[in-house]
């Protein structure tokens, strides 16, 4: 069994604030090792169940955040950035017997996390058919346009039960509650032990019941927070300015839209 273990830091159990995302700033270490301990959770979990190779894609800012020292011996870790339209899912292909998520958060403009975004700080939303789009459901499609299922999410509260309405069958951990510009965190070590008993449950689903729907059109829109941001997206082929914040952009293959979010967002 082959799976791939995409790790993103705004929702890990206890991040409250940007300083503790950020390489450079004081709290930055700390929490790495809070990020790598529930990657470390989910590889055993995935190990248990019987996963013979495990490829983990560090998914954060510059992408070099994970201590390697830390995984188990047969993990890969892909560090850094692919630079190709798959982003936070460089690597991943049709070979892989499916995916899963942790320190995920919710999407830009969302009130559930106080370090909601998507992708970036730049813009206030991004919608895929009308609906949201966070980063996980960007990388849920495309776990879905190769064929793969996702069978298990850890992140905040919120993006946890917009994905059970998703798939209910897929396994979710909830690391905290966001409140404002606050957390109510559960402990880092229940976190551990909850994605690792979830991975491993997860992961004797049958796969049909934990594919994520794939759209047969996509039609997206992204608003910024800076008109500049608008203009140079409008220059994108197909592309759509609708105001002075806002683009369009429809496509029926999501290798295109991935193509889109590469360039624009």
């Amino acid at each position: 069994m082959k799976i791939y273990i995409s790790s993103d830091m705004e929702g890990t159990a206890g991040i409250a604030h940007w300083d503790e995302t950020e390489p450079g700033k004081r709290e930055y270490p700390y929490f790495t090792q809070l990020m790598t301990g529930e990657v470390v959770a989910a590889c055993n979990g995935a190990i248990a169940a019987g996963a013979s190779e495990i490829i983990v894609k560090d998914a954060h800012d510059y992408a070099r955040n994970i201590d390697i020292l830390a995984l188990p011996k047969s993990v890969k870790l892909l560090r850094g950035w692919t630079r190709d339209p798959l982003s936070m899912m460089g690597g991943l292909d049709k070979t892989f017997d499916g995916v899963m998520f942790t320190g995920y958060h919710s999407p830009a403009g969302s009130d559930t996390n106080p370090l909601s975004h998507t992708m970036n700080t730049r813009n206030n939303y991004v919608l895929i058919n009308g609906e949201r789009c966070s980063e996980l459901m960007m990388n849920c499609l495309t776990a879905s346009y190769f064929g793969v299922p996702v069978y298990f999410v850890a992140g905040d509260a919120g993006l946890c039960r917009w994905i059970n309405s998703v798939n209910p069958n897929i396994e979710t951990v909830e690391t905290f509650e966001g409140i404002g510009d606050a957390v109510l965190a559960i402990h880092p070590e229940l976190s551990r032990e909850l994605i690792k008993s979830g991975v491993e449950t997860a992961l004797k689903q049958p796969k049909d019941k934990m594919m994520f729907p794939l759209p047969k059109h996509f039609d997206i829109e992204i608003n910024f927070k800076n008109h500049q941001f608008a203009r140079n997206g409008g220059f994108y082929p197909g592309v759509t300015q609708t105001d002075e914040k806002t683009v369009k952009y429809s496509a029926d293959d999501y290798m295109d839209a991935l193509k889109f979010f590469f360039w624009v967002l």
